[in-house]
């Protein structure tokens, strides 16, 4: 029998957050049968652990091979990846809010404040960056490369998601820097949380205020 990710308190703690959850909720995961993906069969069994602790949540599991037009229905080119959606009587709203490597560690509340927010349908931004966010005429790509260990990457996750769930131009990731090495040197990530914008176009090192990211933002773009 497989260990358990999860204990007894971690669950009953997380099973009572859930409690309260407004809307249901679409984990979309993907996964591979390769022998190279570090943590697919982990990533896939927490989800398995974290989805029946709330009938508003509904896990979907793919294989990013067999399932390759899902897979490229939600941009998903790499595993182990999960998708944070709106599922309402089985239509899936993607706002892209995803997860690239294993949610563990600090990062496991991010998923846990995702799922939160995206039962709520409401990024509880503040008003002046939902304002920046329904200016935006192009495509925004955030890449927030974490740790598990990092207790400050959930604040820089949290917050790119939120804006994703806020805007259709926002697509937000986060990428386990240890399992995408080669990624994290493309972007040069030396230290976490390190996000990219538009592919080079900018860079937030460190958990930083909402109006700083969206000045970020703005520079990378151009406004």
């Amino acid at each position: 029998m497989t260990e358990r990710l999860l204990d007894d308190s971690i669950v009953a703690q997380v099973r009572d957050v859930f409690a309260s959850l407004q809307n249901d909720v679409a984990l979309i995961h993907f996964t591979t049968t390769r022998s190279d993906c570090m943590y697919c069969p982990e990533t896939k069994q927490l989800l398995e652990e974290v989805a029946p602790l709330s009938d508003k949540l509904h896990l979907e599991v793919y294989n990013i091979e067999a399932d390759s037009a899902k897979a490229q229905e939600f941009g998903v080119d790499k595993t182990p990846a999960t998708i944070v959606a709106a599922y309402d009587n089985g239509t899936i709203t993607n706002y892209g809010i995803r997860y690239f490597g294993i949610p563990s560690g600090h990062e496991f509340s991010s998923l846990i404040q995702d799922i939160i927010t995206v039962s709520e349908r409401d990024s509880g931004l503040k008003p002046e960056t939902r304002e920046f966010l329904k200016s935006l005429t192009e495509p925004v790509h955030l890449q927030v490369f974490v740790t598990p260990t990092c207790p400050y990457c959930p604040r820089a996750v949290v917050l790119t998601h939120r804006m994703a769930l806020e805007s259709d131009k926002v697509t937000a990731d986060m990428i386990e820097a240890t399992e995408f090495p080669e990624l994290s040197n493309e972007y040069g990530v030396t230290g976490v949380p390190h996000t990219d914008i538009n592919h080079h176009k900018g860079t937030v090192v460190g958990a930083v205020p909402e109006e700083h990211f969206v000045a970020e933002i703005r520079r990378a773009l151009g406004m």
